[in-house]
């Protein structure tokens, strides 16, 4: 198949772009693209391509931009029922550690999700994945974290490998039993800790391994840990993200969204992956963080839900050359947002991203923060045939326009899903 009459199509060739490199879509007016199966095989002009294709299937963009499909490598896909009231409670004044210590925040999502059935939480979160895929997203982390014990934990996890293999969005899972103390340790952290790491972990790993027959089995989920006041301390962070380490799962963290601890100088001492939130990041820590290959991931949805200031400083990650990607923190507390095309705008206004910047950090920056930046975004001939068609001429209408869907063509894997008639 050869995707054609395009305005711009954004290849984004090449790795992943470090420091003030960010924002290099490497774009051909009037591109083409060619696709075998689920695999992109061709990238160029468009009417060298017509000719070279002449006889393959057509896909006409009618103008629009093609560009990789966006990546949101953080969320909390999978919970049950919401949060409405607490949204009440801090517009009138109540702060989100506030909440939480009155028993609300994440403990009233533990509450519900422990009572769901496996049934109900595909339900709710086929809904998620359907609404997130639409508005573009092709790729997500998603991470368990609302039950706090081990039976609610694989029971999110499951959930997570149940909805990825439905599909269409491919889901990336990471454990997260280290999101929060749950009632049960109120007032005992360091026991709580331990149980994550003598108990939850190992059995963990045993349960992922019994998911597959031991030739298929995938590699390890990431293992993450909220390392902020009110929650995790950095010890016990790097306890848990040690423990882990030593069993062969890929490491995350959250880190400094309300408190600097230095969780965001472990995630790099470590190897993470990704180090997320950083909205509070020391000038010692981020340049820790830019000397390494970890991830870090603002996520602007998460102060502009908490109608808070102070997003993630963009401009002095990028000045110390590190890896920025954005995400949408899809929560039901503080971001219940998946759509992708609004975090790029909010990047755009709160962290003063150019649009093309945004939208590298949502692609190829972003595949990175989950590990994938070998297989999804960017047009790459060789990669995974994940693309979007928008319904608008210029790539720079991402950022500027918000509150609407601008794709009109999602591509999965060499599969067409139209999203506008």
């Amino acid at each position: 198949m050869l995707i054609h009459n395009t305005s711009q199509v954004l290849t984004l060739s090449g790795s992943p772009q470090r420091g003030l490199s960010l924002g290099e879509l490497a774009i051909i007016p009037g591109g083409a693209v060619h696709i075998e199966g689920d695999i992109i095989t061709a990238v160029g002009p468009g009417e060298e391509m017509l000719a070279v294709y002449a006889e393959d299937d057509k896909l006409d963009a009618r103008g629009g931009v093609v560009m990789p499909g966006l990546v949101d490598p953080h969320t909390h896909l999978v919970w049950a029922g919401d949060r409405a009231a607490e949204f009440e409670m801090r517009l009138e004044g109540a702060t989100y550690l506030e909440i939480m210590a009155a028993g609300g925040g994440i403990a009233s999502t533990v509450k519900q999700t422990r009572l769901a059935t496996p049934a109900q939480l595909l339900e709710q979160g086929r809904a998620r994945v359907w609404e997130m895929f639409q508005h573009g997203t092709t790729s997500a982390e998603a991470k368990s974290g609302y039950g706090l014990e081990i039976e609610t934990e694989l029971k999110l996890m499951a959930a997570i490998l149940d909805l990825s293999s439905e599909g269409p969005l491919e889901l990336i899972p990471t454990f997260l039993g280290a999101h929060a103390i749950p009632p049960e340790f109120k007032g005992d952290p360091q026991a709580y800790t331990a149980l994550v790491c003598d108990q939850m972990l190992p059995t963990l790993k045993s349960w992922w391994a019994g998911r597959w027959p031991e030739a298929e089995a995938p590699g390890l989920p990431y293992v993450d840990v909220f390392c902020e006041t009110g929650a995790f301390s950095l010890e016990q962070s790097r306890q848990i993200l040690g423990r882990a380490q030593g069993s062969g799962f890929p490491l995350k963290i959250h880190a400094d969204e309300f408190d600097n601890l230095g969780g965001a100088s472990l995630a790099a001492e470590l190897g993470a992956v990704s180090a997320d939130h950083l909205v509070v990041t020391s000038t010692e820590d981020i340049t820790n963080l830019a000397a390494s290959d970890t991830v870090a991931v603002a996520l602007p949805c998460t102060p502009f839900g908490l109608a808070e200031g102070h997003y993630t400083p963009a401009a002095q990650i990028l000045a110390a050359d590190g890896l920025l990607a954005i995400a949408s923190d899809l929560n039901p507390g503080t971001a219940w947002c998946g759509n992708m095309q609004f975090v790029i705008a909010l990047a755009c206004r709160y962290m003063k991203l150019t649009p093309a910047q945004a939208i590298a950090a949502a692609t190829i920056n972003a595949a990175a923060a989950i590990g994938m930046a070998e297989r999804i975004g960017s047009l790459d001939p060789g990669k995974q045939a994940d693309l979007l068609i928008l319904s608008v001429p210029d790539y720079r209408h991402l950022g500027y326009r918000f509150g609407t869907n601008l794709v009109d063509t999602v591509i999965k894997k060499g599969v067409v899903y139209a999203v506008k008639g």
